[in-house]
């Protein structure tokens, strides 16, 4: 599940720099479309499938963005402080893991979800095609940084 934290991360770091167009960067829904046409692409899946697991899928990757984006917020203070006492690092060592393990447990709420619009192995699919989703932007921003 972390990795998979990682990943949507990833995404979303790397989204300005992989995904142009004429602006320079893809808008968040351009962003998703290219995503969700991958990841049905991969899974498999049908439309009817895609109609009912994306709903869930997006709300939950908004959810994630939120979670991480207060712990990254919390960090970026520390990072920006002076004369931060140990008490301080402490706690905010601590709300890092439990930013994890809450967006870990949104991750296991949301595989029940989706278990009740999609079969085991199309999930198991579309958690591979997300991987190699990743890869692909990664190799592209590394493409467009030459």
């Amino acid at each position: 599940m972390n990795r998979l934290i990682v990943i949507i991360t990833l995404f979303i770091s790397c989204l300005a720099i992989q995904a142009q167009d004429k602006n320079g960067c893809l808008s968040k829904e351009q962003f998703r479309e290219r995503q969700k046409q991958y990841l049905v692409e991969k899974a498999g899946l049908t439309q009817e499938e895609a109609a009912k697991f994306f709903p869930l899928y997006f709300e939950l990757q908004d959810k994630k963005f939120s979670y991480n984006k207060e712990m990254w917020g919390k960090i970026r203070k520390v990072k920006e402080a002076k004369n931060i006492t140990d008490a301080e690092y402490s706690r905010i060592t601590e709300d890092v893991i439990k930013t994890r393990i809450t967006v870990d447990e949104l991750e296991l709420e949301y595989l029940r979800k989706y278990k009740k619009v999609l079969s085991p192995k199309k999930i198991y699919n579309i958690q591979r095609a997300e991987m190699k989703f990743s890869r692909e932007l990664l190799k592209g921003a590394g493409q467009h940084k030459k």
